[in-house]
This record gives C-alpha cells, structure tokens and sequence, in this order.
C-alpha cells in the first residue's frame, strides 16, 4: 500500500496506477461476461468510475481486497448490464440495415434512381399545354373520371379523352426516347 501511494505521488495519481496494474484483469474477467469488447469496455469504465467515487474508502484497503473490490464491482455492473439489456434489447447496425434494405425498392441507389426519374417527368410534364396538364392533374392525382373532368372543366368527353390520350402518348414516345 505504501509503495502504491509513493508510486502515486512521486508520478500520477493512485487510480492511475490501480487502472494500469487491474485493469486488464478486471476487463478480462468481464469480457467473459459480455458479448461485445466495446460493451466489456464500457462496463471496465463503470467500474473504475465506481472506484473514483469512493477513492477516500478505496485507497485505504491493501492490494489484495482493492482487487477484491473491483471484481466485486465489475460483477455488480455487468449483471447491471444485463438487466439493462434485457429491458431495453438492442438490434445491431448490420441486422438493422439488413432488414431496411431488404426491399429493392428501399435501397438508397433505387429511392435515388426513382427520385431522378420523377423529375425527369416533371419536367416533361411541364412541356404539355396547360389544359393538358390539368386534365392529368384532376385524372391521376385527383382519381377522377373523364366524365368528372368533363363536368369539371366544361368540356366534352371526348375532348377529355383526346388530351389526356395525346398527354400520355407525348409521354410514353419521350420517355422511350430516353
């Protein structure tokens, strides 16, 4: 104990020492308890967190029951651990991305490939005549029916039918295009 605290003063502080002496014990009596090296660590970092907090008391006993103690504590706080994980499960970044990316349809290339091709047809949808693209407008975002565009617009049907046949024949012939 004596050489401890004289090892402490003349270079760094007691728990410095401590750490760098238990330490690898400590975390290798826990990583035999806790799935992951980064979740062993963390629970290390409790520990000696712990014995921080109750240096006055801690610093008082001989080597062998300082030893003693943190063993006792790294148990106390890798079962802590455990309670914690099992009220609040944690998924992995693997599996989580896994599982998000799992439909094509939600990969970043395709929600970017989709993104590129709507403007694309915005654009081409602002090359109709307006009346054009009202009648697209009220038929596919509106969900209505030509005879309720027509009512709508004043118009014939057939005139309805006509513009909204050229619109989505000048699309289908300009995206072929592409």
């Amino acid at each position: 104990m004596l050489q401890l605290e004289q090892q402490a003063t003349e270079t760094e502080p007691p728990l410095a020492v401590l750490y760098q002496r238990y330490a690898p014990a400590i975390l290798a009596y826990v990583r035999r308890h806790v799935p992951s090296v980064e979740d062993a660590e963390d629970v290390l970092l409790d520990v000696f967190l712990a014995a921080l907090e109750h240096r006055a008391s801690f610093l008082q006993l001989d080597e062998r029951q300082q030893l003693a103690w943190l063993r006792r504590t790294a148990h106390n706080k890798f079962i802590d651990y455990h309670r914690r994980v099992r009220r609040r499960p944690a998924v992995s970044l693997e599996f989580a991305a896994e599982a998000l990316y799992e439909d094509d349809d939600r990969a970043p290339e395709k929600i970017v490939l989709r993104q590129e091709e709507h403007e694309q047809l915005y654009e081409w949808l602002a090359d109709l005549p307006e009346h054009q693209q009202e009648v697209l407008r009220l038929r596919f975002a509106a969900n209505m029916r030509c005879i309720d565009i027509a009512r709508h617009l004043d118009r014939r049907e057939g005139t309805i039918r006509a513009w909204l046949s050229r619109s989505l024949n000048f699309l289908r012939v300009t995206y072929g295009k592409q």
